[in-house]
């Protein structure tokens, strides 16, 4: 049985990719835009296989609606994308109230709603697999994209948090967590704070941006492919990063984190109490709990 997909952002980027992607591989679409207009060509060439809707992905009366009206439309839902969403760069003391705002709402706010309210359905069917369309910048903090990546930090944690809430129901969450890819994202989408003096570094970031020199490694058209691949895939991991750029970032913050961690151990344990016994944490119901996630984690393998 082909998957009925519901996927936020189609109307452009990685979105329009990835519902391009789906439908030729003959899967249905309930494609989300704030302008579904745009999708007009989408309808033309595949007709009743996709499902232009208007989403505004921070109104929640939209997304109540928009998800209601793709499962009385297909009768179920599969696969939950959420894609939407845009960058800014600045300074963190630079940005507007309305600034910060925008991308909590838009790139944490509106995902953790959407998910809320797909959950439901998903929960009925004792199935479903959730998406999340993250960022390396989740994983790893750079300068000049504090707001953007607090967003995909928390999306991050919302994930794998969620993952092990909704196994035992049958339902999976991946975070999907891309290095730059070839699509608006640093072009036309991207928004800046007012440049203040003293942040160099993040001045050359945001002019880099600016200058359209920026030309990631990654390939939407690839990334697209991936994730149809993925969702087929018997034990999906919950973090997946994209793009060689992204594994380099990681793999250079992994081994920072860890000799940070080791430098400061003898600090970290010394603030247990006198009268703690750290042998009898698996004793203990969140040890036990842990320790059962361990196990499920290692037969799952």
């Amino acid at each position: 049985m082909n998957n009925v997909w519901f996927i936020t952002g189609s109307a452009r980027g990685l979105g329009r990719s990835l519902t391009e992607a789906v439908l030729a591989h003959g899967d249905r679409v309930a494609a989300t835009a704030r302008h579904p207009e745009q999708l007009a060509d989408l309808v033309a060439r595949h007709g009743a296989q996709v499902l232009p809707l208007a989403l505004d992905v921070t109104h929640p009366a939209q997304i109540t609606a928009a998800v209601a009206a793709a499962v009385a439309h297909f009768g179920r839902l599969d696969v939950v994308v959420n894609n939407a969403g845009f960058g800014i760069t600045g300074a963190a003391e630079a940005y507007t109230d309305e600034q910060v705002r925008s991308q909590l709402e838009t790139n944490l706010y509106a995902p953790i709603a959407i998910t809320r309210a797909v959950l439901p359905y998903l929960r009925r069917q004792r199935s479903g697999h959730i998406l999340q369309i993250s960022s390396v910048g989740g994983r790893v903090g750079n300068a000049g994209v504090s707001v953007y990546q607090a967003a995909k930090f928390g999306l991050g944690g919302f994930s794998e948090a969620l993952a092990k809430e909704v196994a035992p129901l049958g339902i999976r969450v991946t975070s999907v967590e891309p290095g730059g890819f070839r699509t608006d994202w640093a072009g036309a989408s991207m928004t800046f704070a007012p440049a203040i003096e003293g942040y160099d570094l993040v001045a050359q970031r945001a002019e880099f941006f600016a200058s359209g020199n920026f030309v990631p490694v990654g390939d939407p058209a690839k990334g697209a492919q991936v994730l149809i691949n993925l969702v087929a895939h018997p034990h999906p991991p919950v973090h997946l990063v994209l793009g060689s750029e992204a594994a380099a970032m990681l793999r250079q913050a992994d081994a920072d984190r860890q000799a940070e961690f080791e430098q400061w151990l003898p600090v970290t344990l010394s603030t247990d109490h006198d009268e703690a016994d750290a042998g009898n944490f698996l004793q203990t119901a969140m040890g036990q709990s842990l320790l059962a996630e361990q196990q499920n984690a290692r037969g799952a393998e």
